[in-house]
């Protein structure tokens, strides 16, 4: 008869597995502010309004919202992983509240077709980032880090809101 190991040497093996499915579902959280586009999808009102002349052509979109979504996503985890929202719930709570400013902006913007409105909403956006950003660095450099090209990234398309409103004032 052989004896089974004490259950203190399952419990790395089983964290490793919790922690894997929590890199997922944030990754998959961060990834469903991209939703937003399938309910408010690119009409022909945006080929048809003015455009900046540093718009990207539409197929960059995709590729870079979901590099972002990801970076995005592992951010939280990392942070997550510290201590979550019981060490400090306004680092994750700044997280889901930029989120849902992300998740909003594609609304005010393809859906009720307001750029004035979806630019002060991404300048908001953009503040909010970069709270996360200073929060996240309280807990993990490189999930600090690993936000600079989302903040980056929304930098750019904020010129490009701009360049949308002023066009199209």
């Amino acid at each position: 008869m052989t004896m089974l190991p004490p259950m203190q040497s399952f419990a790395p093996r089983r964290r490793w597995w919790v922690s894997g499915l929590a890199l997922i579902g944030w990754m998959l959280f961060s990834m469903a502010a991209g939703a937003s586009g399938a309910i408010w999808p690119v009409s022909s009102w945006y080929f048809e309004i003015a455009r900046p002349s540093w718009t990207p052509p539409p197929w960059v979109f995709g590729p870079v919202w979901t590099l972002l979504y990801l970076l995005i996503g592992a951010s939280a985890w990392r942070v997550w992983r510290r201590g979550g929202f019981r060490r400090d719930g306004v680092a994750l709570g700044l997280f889901l509240v930029q989120w849902a400013f992300n998740f909003a902006w594609t609304g005010l913007f393809f859906g009720l077709k307001m750029p004035g409105v979806a630019l002060v909403e991404i300048v908001a956006l953009l503040v909010l980032i970069a709270a996360t950003i200073v929060r996240f660095g309280r807990h993990d450099a490189f999930a600090a880090i690993m936000l600079v090209p989302y903040l980056l990234w929304v930098g750019y398309a904020t010129s490009l809101n701009a360049g949308f409103w002023w066009l199209n004032r």
